[in-house]
């Protein structure tokens, strides 16, 4: 039994041996050095630094070769390559945008693979590996950036009025910047946050009750993310409560009268319609039942006798028929006056004369 535990006790020693030695040769192996937290949160437009120092082993004797790259969040897929340094040159992959903001930050032959990102940008959200190889060894390191906005200067304001006695409702809101966003108010001047006030740091709202004088002050609200910070102020104030029955009847007023005037104006509009269209329609009758113009008895007679035969001469009337004229029966001359009467020498009726310009007086 001596033999066979002697045996058994050998071989744990050569185990142990082993064991030490090949801990030993990884110890001694190349080893990224670089400590520090594997996620990095940046403002856009910052600089960010993704350390990778790295202590070759013993054994690493062969050429060195650095490699960045970013790591695609598919497994499916290869990683992209962006930075290298092999043969002692530097070298940049892919996109320009990218790699054009790259560069390393030391002496990437004597330890430091270090790199620098400048001028982030929200598309710049990744992990990065650092791979260091010198044959045999290799090590590598990743490392995750999250760029974020930084918070925008809030507004400050408060909703509903500012009367003693009743709520107020403070209100601080940013218009930009990444999320998580908190919302803390303080009192900037005038004392502490009253005792009875209470605050949303999600909504930002700060509500006050039972507002009095010694609420009176400068508050100030302070909007923050994990990268930045931005503030605003309001001077709150404290006033009389209005007379809201005084305010109901005014609005009610005002809108009955405001509604007179338009019906009144509305009236008054179709007053001057109907009247436009009444003298309208009253000249249109006028023209329709307007009788023609009569034509002067002087003119009707005179046609007619002239269609007759008979010429007209004030006071006589003429006829180119010799046949009509009496004084040619009597042989008789006559004359006549300006009443029409003819009359003869003796101022006794008398018979007409020949009037070569109207003919034979009738």
């Amino acid at each position: 039994m001596e033999p066979e535990l002697t045996i058994r006790r050998l071989k744990v020693a050569v185990l142990l041996l082993l064991t030490l030695q090949l801990n030993t040769d990884v110890t001694k192996a190349m080893q990224v050095t670089s400590s520090g937290p594997q996620t990095i949160q940046m403002a856009q437009g910052e600089t960010v630094n993704l350390g990778c120092t790295y202590t070759p082993g013993p054994q690493d004797t062969g050429e060195l070769d650095i490699e960045w790259s970013n790591v695609s969040p598919d497994m499916t897929q290869k990683d992209q390559l962006i930075l290298s340094f092999t043969g002692g040159l530097m070298h940049r992959y892919g996109d320009p945008s990218i790699s054009s903001r790259l560069k390393f930050i030391g002496n990437p032959k004597e330890g430091d693979a270090s790199i620098a990102i400048s001028s982030l940008n929200l598309k710049d959200t990744a992990t990065y590996q650092c791979k260091v190889k010198k044959a045999p060894g290799v090590d590598v390191r990743k490392v995750t950036v999250v760029v974020m906005v930084r918070p925008s200067a809030p507004k400050c304001w408060v909703e509903g009025g500012e009367e003693r006695g009743g709520t107020v409702s403070l209100r601080c809101k940013s218009s930009q910047g990444s999320t998580p966003l908190s919302y803390t108010w303080k009192r900037a001047s005038g004392g502490a946050i009253p005792a009875t006030a209470t605050q949303d740091v999600q909504t930002g709202e700060l509500l006050i009750k039972n507002h009095s004088d010694s609420n009176i002050g400068t508050y100030m609200c302070e909007a923050k993310n994990a990268v930045g910070q931005a503030q605003c102020r309001y001077a709150l104030h404290a006033y009389n409560p209005t007379d809201k029955v005084g305010v109901i009847v005014g609005a009610v007023i005002g809108a009955i009268l405001l509604l007179l005037l338009l019906l009144f104006l509305i009236w008054l509009l179709i007053c001057c319609c109907h009247k436009r269209r009444y003298q309208k329609e009253v000249a249109n009758e006028i023209r329709e039942d307007a009788p023609a113009p009569e034509s002067r008895p002087t003119s009707r007679n005179s046609s007619l006798r002239s269609v007759m035969g008979y010429r007209t001469h004030p006071g006589v009337i003429y006829s180119s028929v010799r046949s009509h004229l009496p004084g040619r029966e009597s042989g008789r001359s006559a004359v006549y006056s300006g009443n029409s009467t003819p009359v003869n020498e003796g101022g006794k009726p008398g018979a007409l004369k020949y009037d070569p310009r109207y003919g034979y007086p009738v």
